[in-house]
């Protein structure tokens, strides 16, 4: 199993979660972050991290956030990898508790 990066992510983009990695999994887009499920060991430290409650274990998602699984997959494959925290997008606070963002994912 991974851990998989949805939905409240996009349009805030912390990077708390990429402190922690151990194995230095995420990769950075435009304005969301995705965790490539190749390089995921599952050990759950970016969960508590994440101050938009954007991580979980695959086995956990959600039934209307399940597209994230392959979304994330898909774009870890070509974008790159981030293993430092930066900056929050600049209205991550205002973006961080709104539903049904993927419209706003930049590619």
């Amino acid at each position: 199993m991974t851990h998989v990066v949805l939905d409240s992510c996009i349009r805030c983009k912390y990077t708390d979660c990429v402190d922690v990695c151990p194995v230095d999994c995420f990769r950075e887009g435009p304005n969301f972050l995705v965790i490539d499920p190749e390089e995921c060991i599952d050990c759950a430290v970016c969960i508590p991290e994440c101050p938009a409650n954007a991580i979980l274990p695959e086995e956990d998602v959600p039934s209307d956030q399940l597209q994230f699984i392959q979304l994330n997959a898909e774009l870890a494959k070509t974008w790159p990898s981030i293993t430092k925290r930066k900056a929050s997008l600049p209205d991550a606070d205002e973006w961080k508790d709104r539903k049904n963002k993927l419209q706003y994912l930049q590619r």
